[in-house]
């Protein structure tokens, strides 16, 4: 006989009974009022976004079109993350390639020099509009805007030029599927995938499918015609650039940077629209006139023809329409004048979009000072935390730009040097890494206080925790420019007898100031009123 088995008595109690509901450990998963009908589904990467993609695509590029807000926050994304200034600045690994320091520092120079010549110009843009900087805050505001940029790199022979590879911008939206492969699974949005999930094709309509909404007759027939592009050549040579930011893993396309708020987006933008309507509505209407006369004596006031006796009446007092200061008002017969008190504008307003709009800054990555470029309300302190905080940001979408963007193209353009014996790169592809290692300078960030970020500058160098080249990246300067300035300025006053004074007396003054400034928020410029409080 089979032993029999007994459940102990504690396991026993804490069972539930077979008509009790199973509850998790976590209660947000619990079934309350609150989440009733709060049901996702748990799919996966591109099963969440790819369905809505282009509705996502389409309301984003709206807001920015007719949102002054939207377009605001996507030109201050620009100007923070790229800026005015693009330059490489090229640091070989010359411990890896057995070079000397001063060696490589010099060939660096050189790639420098050669690839300004070619990125600063519209050479290097396949439809001849814009150079490197113009087609990166094009890739940056697509990759914004539409979840996605794309790019492909061509090798275009033009008469009169150095270089031969270009690069061709174009729209997200021409990355799509081809009809009849939709039921293919390995491929996603436009992008065909292999068992490991690396790209092998990108699939390319031959124009943009909005061409059709313009009335571009002429291209009807190549609406729904696609390149497969292969994603590399035989020899591992990039063909298409595609930037886009990867939020999970297996996703095969990017979304808009303000999908998580496009819908308080959108309905804040509509609620100040109407109350400004409401206000302006209101604005036009200054009193009312109203009659004090019962029917009765209205009708004998105005005779047999009370109509005609009215109109006369308010005819005389046309000009009421444009009340003036110290104007006599004739009446018509029988009325008075009665104030108009608007309900607009709201009192409620400014509070209510206040709140709104700091939730959208929020879930753009952007403080919300920075969102409105409205300072006025915050102190000194406050700004700076606010502005460290959007720098943390903008430095890691920089970092991203560089190492998915920038850097496919500087490859691009640097095999072709090399090829080409522009560049001594010997057993290149054997040290890609190596000859290719190198960060860009993106425009300068500013300063809030000039004098006390000079001095933390100088303090951080004097320290040796920064550099001067670390400095001048900041503000978008390359060191060694600097510095050969520097030492231009002083050869050219040597050489027209001016003194060098200023300059130590700039210093020693600086240093006084820095040796001084105790407290960052009570530190002032020297003859500077002290004042009390936060600046």
């Amino acid at each position: 006989m089979a032993k029999r088995t007994r459940r102990p008595q504690s396991l026993a109690a804490a069972m539930p009974s077979a008509g009790a509901s199973m509850a998790g450990s976590y209660q947000s998963a619990g079934q309350d009022l609150a989440t009733l009908d709060w049901n996702p589904v748990a799919a996966s990467a591109d099963a969440d976004l790819l369905p809505d993609l282009q509705t996502l695509t389409a309301r984003s590029r709206d807001l920015s079109r007719n949102n002054g807000l939207m377009g605001g926050a996507m030109q201050t994304m620009r100007d923070n993350i790229v800026g005015s200034v693009l330059r490489l600045s090229c640091t070989p690994d010359y411990r890896l390639l057995g070079w000397e320091r001063e060696y490589a520092r010099e060939w660096g120079n050189l790639v420098e020099a050669k690839f300004r010549s070619w990125g600063e110009t519209t050479e290097c843009d396949a439809s001849r509009s814009l150079n490197l900087l113009g087609m990166t805050l094009q890739a940056l505001g697509g990759a914004m805007l539409n979840g996605d940029s794309l790019a492909l790199p061509l090798w275009l022979p033009r008469a009169g030029t150095r270089w031969n590879t270009r690069i061709m911008t174009m729209e997200a939206d021409r990355l799509s599927t081809p009809v009849g492969m939709e039921h293919r699974a390995d491929i996603r949005g436009g992008i065909e995938f292999d068992t490991y999930g690396a790209p092998v094709a990108y699939h390319i309509l031959k124009r943009h499918p909005g061409d059709a909404y313009g009335l571009f007759g002429a291209y009807g027939a190549r609406m729904l015609e696609w390149d497969r592009v292969p994603a590399f050549t035989a020899w591992g040579r990039q063909r298409v650039i595609h930037l886009h930011d990867k939020e999970r893993t297996g996703q095969s396309r990017g979304r808009p940077i303000v999908s998580a708020v496009m819908r308080e987006f959108h309905m804040a933008g509509k609620y100040a629209s109407n109350e400004l309507e409401a206000s302006l509505a209101n604005s036009l209407v200054a009193a009312f006139l109203e009659s004090d006369l019962d029917p009765e004596s209205a009708g004998a006031l105005f005779g047999q023809d009370p109509r005609a006796a009215w109109g006369q009446s308010v005819q005389q007092a046309q000009h009421i329409r444009k009340m003036k200061g110290a104007a006599i008002i004739p009446l018509p017969v029988g009325a008075r004048v009665s104030s108009f008190t608007p309900g607009r504008p709201n009192q409620a307003f400014e509070a209510f979009m206040l709140a709104s709009l700091r939730h959208i800054a929020a879930g753009m990555n952007l403080p919300y000072e920075l969102l409105l470029k409205d300072f006025s309300k915050t102190s000194w302190s406050s700004a700076r935390a606010s502005l460290l905080e959007a720098w943390r940001y903008f430095h890691g979408r920089r970092r991203w730009l560089t190492d998915y963007w920038l850097r496919p193209i500087y490859e691009l353009w640097f095999e072709e040097a090399v090829n080409a014996g522009e560049i001594e790169a010997p057993g290149f592809y054997q040290n890609k890494y190596a000859y290719l290692r190198a960060r860009f300078i993106f425009g300068g960030r500013g300063w809030v206080d000039p004098v006390k970020e000079a001095q933390a500058a100088v303090i951080r160098m004097n320290a040796g925790l920064s550099t001067l080249e670390k400095e001048c990246a900041e503000q978008g300067d390359d060191y060694e420019e600097v510095l050969d300035q520097r030492a231009l300025e002083r050869d050219m006053k040597l050489a027209r007898g001016l003194p060098l004074s200023e300059d130590a007396a700039s210093a020693a003054a600086l240093t006084a100031a820095t040796a001084g400034g105790d407290d960052e928020d009570s530190a002032a410029p020297a003859g500077a009123p002290q004042q009390q409080g936060d600046r």
